[in-house]
Parts: C-alpha cells; structure tokens; sequence
C-alpha cells in the first residue's frame, strides 16, 4: 500500500448522522466554531494553556489515524506509513500538506522531515480571531504530525514549525525530529506535549475498534444470507509500464499503419485497438472486429472477403465481407496466429493490394481500411514451425506492441477496479457501488493470472454480492483473499515465520466475518487445526 493510493470516499462512511473511519466515529467541525473554542482556551487559560490542549488534541488525532492506517493496511514501507499521515491530513481538510524531505535511519530511528502546510485552516482560524501573530500558531497540525509519526516509529517524534501563515509568512513550514536529534533545541517546546498518557489510550482504542470490526463482519455476513444479493475508454494509467505502451499507441494511431498487438489473454489488446482507432483519422469510420480463432476456414473466409450467391451451399444472396464493410474504418482481426494458411495468403494480398476478392468471384474490389491485428500466441515461433507465413508477419509488424500482464503493472489495478466498479453502478442501478479501503492489499497482491479481465470480473461479482454498495473483502472471488493475503515487502527479511502466519490467519478471519468454518477452507487446513492456531495466536 502507498499513500497516494488513499482515497476519502474509500476510507470514510458517510452515512445519515454518522461518519466514520472504520468504525472510529468522526464528526465535522466549522471553522470559525473552532476559532471561538480556541479564543475560549486563551481567554481562559492563557496562551501557553491553551498551546498545550490544542496541541495535545492534534497529538492523539495524530496516533489515532497511524494506528488506523496500521490496522487497515500492509505499507510498502515505513516511510509510505509516514507519508500517509500527510495524505490523510490533506483528504481530512485539514491543511493541504506537502513533504519537502524525508530521511529516515533504518538502523537508529532517526527522523528528518520537513513538510509544508499549505492553506492552514488552523492558521486561518488564529486570524480570524486574533489576527497577525508574533509566532507560528499551527499547534494542532504540530501535534498532529508529531503524534502519527511517534507511533509510526515507536519513538518519540516532535514537529516544531518554523514559519508560520498566521505569522505572516507566505507558507507554513516545520521540520520533525526524533528527540535525540533535536537536543536542547526542544526543551522550550516540551510543555506544549505532555504525551505520556496518550499512546496507552490509542492502543486501547485500537483493540476494541478491532473487535468492533470483527463483529460488524460477521453482521454484514449474516444479513448478506438472509437478504440475497443487494438490489439490483482508456482508464488512467499509472504504471510506467502501460504509459509507455498508451504513448506508442497514441504516436501511431494518426498513420494507417498496420499494428500488431501482442500479449496474454485479457490484457486489453482490443481496447488498446480501439483506442487506436479512436484517435485516429478514421474515428468517424467503423471499428470492425473478428475473432479469427472463433471460426471454422470457410467461414472465416466469406466473413473477412464476402461471397457470392451460389458460392457454396447456403449462400443464397451476395454478401459483402467485412473488409468492405469496415470501409473508411479499422478492421480488428483478433487471434490472427490462429487463421490457416490458406487465409494467410489472401490476408496478404488485402495488406500488400488494398483489394478482396469475394469468394465465388474473379473480380478484385479495392477496399480502404487500416488493419490491427492482436494475438497471444508468439507468432515468430509459427513462423519458424511453418504454421504462420513469414511475408505476412512483417506485413502485420510494421509496429508491434505488447500490452504487458497485469502483474507488471501493480500501479493500474487499483485504478481498473474503481473503473470497474463504476461501470457496474450504472450496469447494475446500485447508487454509489463503491470498494472498501481494507479491499486494496488484496487486490494489489493477487497476481491476477487472467489480467484485466479476470479483475473485472472479480469486480462484478464483488458488485452482485456487496451490501448497500460497499464492496468488502469477502465479496471478492476467495481465490483472491486465498492467494493474496497482504505481507509487507518491506518486512519480509525482518519478519519470523511466526508472525507471518500469525498475521494471514488475522487477515482471513477478518475477511470471512470471523467465520471459523470459512476460514478453515481459505487457508486449506481443518477447523480443528485452526482452533489449536487461534488458541496459541489469539486474533483479536
């Protein structure tokens, strides 16, 4: 999991008098609401006093959304972790926050971090109700920032700002570091901090969120079977691999070039085809597709060339072939590796002559189509074997490109599945169909063998199965929750084999409602074998 991959509408359920981050009860506040509780806390209190309960506030604001975002999902790496914190800051409204730098020691802990805020509501609040300050005034986002990444690290992590919105700086900025890092630099601010008492609290919370969870699981499963199944372009692209591959295709698709689009079965080759099209000079033509492995020789034939009436038994009427048909357009000829020879060599003469002969006649027809052809097989290999005529594969060579498999572009498939599930909303009439956070390890762990498609089908499904809209883990394909059970790359040389299973079991309970029985199946041993696991490794 990375930062960036967060979403707001994905981590948060709105519902009518409740929001909430799975299951930690959140509430909006105004702005100027604030402002006067902060004018209070002054008036009150003092300055200092107030310094303290504003930034201790941000401070368990801040370990509470690490240790969410702990519970929630597997990181890449420590440092992604840190970096959610920014993230969550930015989608929560608070500031939208920036990290200029970040140096982490994996061997002593010690942080460097420097982040600007930009368009700080807390600055904004301070000038509202007490205009331009002397100091810097952002002692919730302080607080924030410091406790996220001490429970990040295990340490304690403070964030001193240094230049200040509310102080008439252009922007606001702070640097964090581990307290050995500061030194006697940061005594003047210890007071504001106070946090001895806070984590003990966050872990508290943490536990019985996560039973919480656990329980509301297994409610969702239990009404999910009294109630059945709820009522019923190119995406953008991520990953470097595929980008390269969309910038060849858009490079080419101005020309009539023939294209050759190569790779497994369900990466996209036709919609990379149609895009192609789409963005060619023929886009107002028509885009003509043939499975060529879907039909016998014959057929194939008259379907790509036309016939005549009296060509053979059945054909009653001239036809026109498809090659005519697609005047003006593009012919798609899907799994062309599988055609016969025989067809080979009149595919040839369409390529090399811009003309068909319909079967059962003499006279040459010129056509004007462009032609791109798609296959998973390899055809130099036919070439080599006989099976694939050689002046035809250069013919359809004139530009190859291969659509990598989905495993090589990790990057896209959280972007295909919110793609996906948005094309079922409408397909299926289910408002604001939608995937939980908690889906994402394990959608971007499973190698998806069947590519694009097999995603989109797993996103159908999940759609058919899914309550009230939310798409959860347990509404995915169990081959996806069995194969991909989420494990920290970053950890994988740290980690015992002890914690490993510890942590799948975990996962898998979560995923099936704590359902034992289920459970058991996903991890392909006996229910009696997991109560002894779960008895020794308690799954809280």
């Amino acid at each position: 999991m990375r930062a960036a991959d967060l979403k707001l509408n994905e981590l948060i359920e709105f519902g009518e008098g409740r929001l909430a981050l799975h299951e930690r009860r959140l509430v909006l506040h105004d702005l100027h609401a604030f402002a006067q509780l902060q004018s209070d806390l002054v008036e009150m209190g003092g300055r200092d006093h107030a310094r303290c309960v504003l930034t201790r506030f941000g401070y368990f604001w801040g370990e509470a959304d690490a240790a969410a975002m702990k519970r929630l999902f597997t990181w890449d790496s420590v440092e992604e972790w840190l970096r959610a914190g920014s993230r969550l800051h930015t989608l929560q409204g608070a500031v939208k926050a920036v990290i200029e730098s970040l140096t982490l020691d994996p061997e002593t802990g010690r942080l460097d971090m420097r982040v600007i805020w930009r368009d700080s509501g807390e600055a904004e609040e301070h000038l509202i109700c007490f205009g331009p300050s002397d100091r810097p005034v952002c002692w919730m986002l302080a607080g924030y920032a410091s406790g996220y990444a001490s429970f990040c690290l295990e340490k304690e992590i403070f964030f001193i700002e240094q230049k200040c919105v509310g102080a008439g700086d252009p922007v606001c900025t702070a640097i964090g570091k581990d307290r050995e890092s500061w030194g006697d630099e940061l005594k003047p601010y210890l007071q504001y901090f106070q946090t001895a008492d806070i984590s003990g609290k966050i872990h508290e919370l943490t536990r019985e969120l996560k039973r919480k969870t656990l329980e509301l699981a297994k409610e969702r499963e239990r009404l999910r079977l009294l109630e059945g199944p709820a009522i019923h372009r190119l995406v953008e692209v991520h990953s470097p691999a595929f980008r390269q591959v969309v910038e060849v295709a858009s490079r080419v698709a101005p020309y009539d070039s023939c294209v050759l689009v190569t790779g497994e079965s369900g990466v996209g080759k036709e919609v990379l085809s149609r895009y192609i099209h789409q963005n060619s000079h023929r886009a107002k033509g028509p885009f003509v597709t043939v499975n060529c492995a879907a039909l016998p020789e014959t057929l194939l034939e008259s379907e790509l060339f036309g016939h005549k009436a009296g060509a053979f038994t059945g054909a009653i009427r001239d036809r026109v072939g498809l090659f005519e048909a697609g005047a003006e357009g593009t012919v798609f000829l899907d799994e062309i590796g599988d055609i016969s020879l025989a067809v080979q060599m009149k595919l040839l003469r369409v390529l090399q002559e811009k003309e068909v002969t319909r079967v059962g006649e003499s006279q040459p027809r010129k056509v004007d189509v462009r032609v791109i052809a798609a296959t998973h097989r390899d055809l130099l290999a036919g070439v080599e074997s006989g099976t694939f005529r050689e002046d035809l594969f250069y013919r359809l060579r004139v530009i190859e490109i291969e659509v990598p498999p989905l495993r090589d572009r990790r990057e896209d498939i959280l972007h295909l599945a919110r793609h996906f599930a948005k094309r079922f909303s409408r397909k299926m009439n289910i408002p604001a169909l939608r995937l939980d956070a908690t889906c994402i390890d394990f959608l971007q762990a499973y190698p998806w063998p069947g590519n694009v498609r097999e995603l989109e089908n797993a996103i159908e499904r999940a759609a058919v199965f899914s309550a009230n809209g939310l798409i959860l883990p347990e509404h995915l394909p169990p081959r996806i929750l069995q194969d991909a059970a989420p494990t920290a790359r970053g950890d994988l040389l740290s980690r015992k084999l002890d914690d490993v299973a510890r942590d799948h079991i975990r996962a898998v309970m979560a995923a099936t409602g704590g359902n034992k029985t289920r459970a058991a199946k996903v991890l392909g041993i006996s229910s009696a074998t997991l109560w002894r696991k779960l008895k020794s490794t308690p799954v809280p």
